[in-house]
């Protein structure tokens, strides 16, 4: 008997030494709950896998099942005349009047906005021979995406693999046993969704209509298949279930489609099962992995060695929530961030990016007030900081098909509103192109919502260097952009300046001088930090591409009679063009400081005394008793201090980060308590921003030079990195040791002329060619 424990014992401590230095988050037990299951997905398809023994649970859902419908009379507020009238009241020192009237105009409709919302569950039960369950281990192998599932039961080993195959656009699952005829399991439906379910000898069939009223009428319709594809043994079926009996191997094909977009869905769905199941698993595996590894595989990152990496994720993850330090534990956070940011942004046909919750639903957000949607005060941003810095420029694209959405349906909303051309979009959108206000003027009236989403457009030029990209897809939409505040914008009779307005930095309010506490006013900074970012980003494109001399000259006109930037009377960067204070210095939104990160406005090398006015009032503001802490503020706050080059405190947020809301399974979450939760909620952004910050922390690039490990902590005294991107169209590979730069290697993916701090003179790439420094 001492023998088995030690052989045992030996068997586990191999597997961990196996898996615990490689990109692999892994577990001793099933999921218990949604926010312990493995995430998988493909862009389109989400699984989230519990791993169950018995009874196993497949969480699925499709990017566009969604609640809601257009509605065209959403527009119908505001108008050129009520604009006016409004504006005249804040230029005639009446902002309380302002606020009125704008709570009176500007007020979104909501009307049939809907939500992203979960499909619900495939459940299998299995039967086995009696034993004891032994060698549990369920994982997420991040180098091939593929989730497994293994244990022993009795003389028989069991293994269970699961896919989110982009090429094939469908999940697939892989049972198997080392003994023939060992796989027994009975398999159904467990739908949140109102749906037809069906059983046949081939599997299980859904159908049926999204019926959701909690945030407005209508809905698509959808279909599912679940192909079962059995080696050997006998299948039964009662109406809504289906039992295999005695089989040596099983694969299970999954699709699910809606009528988004697409009137051919059912069709497309039944084509799509019967492909995938003739190309049969191991064509399908080997077609993932290899599309995957494609962009997965262009990153490798190393903090160093941690005393925890042989022990299972999650207990890693509860020593680092008590203070210890595992660098390896924050390189498999980095690598998982990846891992998101590729399963849940791939091209669909559908112009849906990752949504607050990627493209995953714990039917948590969907039920809160503020919906599972498109957040554009913050959280959609977050979702894609990390995409060009992490090297996975691609995962762009559905963004900015997004974008592309929003500027066609934002023209509408620009002309019945505001009487301007280009488009508009506010706080929250959908997936029917909503881009009209939110139902409430202090947090929904942001105006530069959709101009913030748009920066990344040019974000992306910078990093790629591709012209092509830029003619085609970026500079229109750009311009687009651009031709909305060229129209919206009037100068400000006070000061001379050209001002947006009335507007909001987001969920924030000030104190007027008659100590009224208001949300609206004239060029908050968040807007002038926008609309500085998208001008000077046309003006470059308009100079690259030699076109549009006429708009450039107009916009390098205006740009120069925008605000400066200003330090108020308590030493912080000003939040809004006049000199007030925050009626909630202790709340979560800091969006005036978009100028440090991600735009770079503010620098140490351009205006330092600016530098220290950031972070006075990050200072002021965490320091608050009662500050607001969420994932999403602490992933920004990491993106912070990592630009102001301060290590200790960049770490400590990330930590921070891990103490507070991050979960078994690596995913973040909204907090209970914040914004009407009364439980934690899935939240994407966190683990994207964070990765974004993670970047800053090692390589900036933004502000005229490329800067090695300008916030290195000491818990990453010694590394390397390989694939990390510097704008200018640059790839880096870097070590360090001790702290110090040891070797970094450049290579161009275009032409480019940069510079390094540090060393004198400048570097001249051609596109292909690589520099080798050796410090």
């Amino acid at each position: 008997m001492t023998s088995r424990i030690t052989f045992i014992l030996a068997f586990i401590m191999t597997a961990a030494l196996q898996v615990g230095a490689d990109n692999i988050l892994w577990y001793q037990q099933p999921a218990g709950e949604w926010m312990e299951a493995m995430p998988a997905g493909n862009g389109r398809l989400s699984a989230m896998v519990y791993g169950g023994i018995a009874r196993e649970r497949i969480a699925l859902g499709e990017i566009s099942l969604w609640s809601g419908k257009p509605d065209a009379s959403n527009n119908d507020i505001c108008g050129k005349d009520k604009l006016d009238e409004m504006r005249r009241c804040f230029f005639n020192g009446d902002p309380e009047r302002g606020n009125e009237l704008g709570n009176k105009y500007l007020n979104g409709l909501g009307r049939s906005f809907g939500t992203h919302l979960p499909l619900g569950d495939m459940v299998a039960d299995f039967r086995y021979p009696c034993g004891q369950i032994r060698n549990y281990r369920r994982s997420i192998d991040m180098d091939s995406s593929v989730v497994a599932v293994t244990f022993s039961c009795g003389d028989t080993d069991y293994r269970r693999e699961y896919i989110a195959d982009y090429p094939d656009d469908v999940i697939a699952m892989r049972y198997t046993a080392s003994r023939r005829g060992a796989i027994t399991a009975t398999f159904g439906l467990n739908l949140l969704r109102k749906a037809g379910v069906k059983a046949t000898k081939d599997g299980l069939t859904l159908a049926g209509k999204v019926d959701f009223p909690l945030h407005g009428a209508g809905g698509v319709s959808f279909c599912g298949e679940v192909r079962l594809l059995p080696e050997g043994g006998t299948v039964s079926m009662t109406d809504t279930t289906v039992t295999i009996e005695g089989a040596d191997a099983l694969t299970i094909i999954i699709d699910v489609r809606t009528d988004y977009n697409n009137k051919d869905y059912m069709q497309l769905c039944a084509a799509t099962v019967d492909k995938a199941a003739g190309k049969g698993y191991g064509a399908l595996r080997a077609a993932h992995v290899a599309d995957y590894t494609a962009l997965f595989g262009r990153m490798d990152i190393s903090f160093g060695e941690g005393a925890g990496c042989q022990l299972p994720t999650d207990t890693r993850l509860r020593l680092a929530q008590a203070g210890a330090s595992d660098p390896m534990l924050d390189a498999l956070f980095f690598q998982y961030g990846r891992y998101m940011l590729i399963s849940s942004s791939r091209p669909s046909g559908m112009p849906l990016c990752a949504n607050l919750q990627g493209i995953w639903n714990d039917n948590g957000a969907c039920n809160m007030p503020w919906t599972c949607d498109y957040h554009l005060d913050i959280n959609i941003q977050q979702n894609y900081w990390a995409a060009n810095r992490a090297n996975l420029a691609e995962c762009n694209e559905p963004l900015f098909s997004y974008i592309s959405m929003l500027a066609d349906s934002g023209a509408v909303t620009a002309r019945k509103m505001y009487g301007c051309g280009g488009w508009v979009a506010h706080t929250v959108c959908n997936a029917w192109g909503y881009t009209s206000p939110g139902w409430g003027v202090g947090w929904g009236m942001n105006v530069t919502g959709g101009a913030w989403l748009a920066t990344h457009l040019w974000s992306h030029y910078l990093y790629t260097r591709d012209n092509d990209y830029l003619r085609r897809t970026g500079y229109p939409l750009l311009k687009r952009t651009a031709e909305f505040f060229m129209d919206y914008m009037v100068k400000d009779p006070r000061t001379g300046y050209l001002v947006t307005g009335p507007s909001i930095s987001p969920e924030n309010g000030y104190v007027s001088k008659k100590g009224n506490h208001l949300s609206l006013s004239m060029m908050p900074t968040v807007d002038r930090a926008v609309v500085y970012d998208i001008y000077s980003a046309c003006i470059e494109a308009s100079k690259i591409l030699g076109t549009d001399k006429a708009m450039r000259r107009r916009l390098e006109r205006d740009i120069k009679m925008l605000p400066p930037l200003m330090t108020g009377s308590d030493g912080q960067v000003r939040e809004w063009l006049d000199d007030v204070r925050r009626s909630d210095p202790a709340h979560r939104h800091s969006s005036h400081l978009l100028t440090l990160f991600p735009f770079g406005q503010i620098s140490y090398t351009r205006n330092p005394d600016l530098m220290a006015a950031a972070r006075k009032g990050l200072e002021m503001q965490t320091g608050q008793k009662g500050w607001e802490d969420t994932e999403w503020s602490t992933a920004n706050m990491l993106c912070y201090y990592a630009r102001m080059k301060d290590a200790p405190a960049a770490y400590g947020w990330l930590q921070n980060l891990f103490r507070k809301f991050t979960r078994e399974n690596l995913m973040t979450v909204s907090p209970a308590g914040v914004a009407m939760a009364e439980y934690d909620i899935f939240s994407f952004d966190a683990t994207e921003a964070s990765v974004a910050g993670m970047c800053e922390m090692l390589l900036q690039s933004y502000d005229g030079f490329i800067e090695f490990l300008p916030a290195l902590p000491s818990q990453w005294s010694t590394g390397h990195v390989s694939g990390l991107c510097a704008e200018g169209g640059l790839v880096v590979d870097m070590s360090w040791r001790d702290g110090k730069m040891t070797s970094a290697r450049i290579k161009a993916t275009a032409d480019c002329t940069f510079s390094v701090k540090g060393i004198s003179g400048k570097i001249r790439l051609k596109k292909g060619e690589e520099k080798l420094i050796n410090f």
